[in-house]
């Protein structure tokens, strides 16, 4: 599996992150930084949801998420 972050910068600074694929996933940040490593968190934990709840494919996993 492989996710992509989108980050853009808000008018009042803060930064947002997003991952499109994964519904729900968008997290704001003070810098850039701390954006992406929430959005990478909620990413893992919605992903973990999906296995718990045998909404992923039973094969071994491999996760990559990256900013754009």
């Amino acid at each position: 599996m492989d996710f992509e972050i989108e980050i853009d910068r808000e008018e009042d600074g803060r930064w947002i992150a997003e991952v499109p694929s994964l519904p729900g996933v968008m997290v704001y940040g003070d810098t850039r930084a701390q954006a992406v490593t929430k959005a990478q968190a909620l990413a893992l934990h919605v992903i973990a949801d999906r296995i718990e709840h045998g909404e992923a494919a039973a094969d071994p996993l491999r996760v990559t998420i990256q900013a754009a």
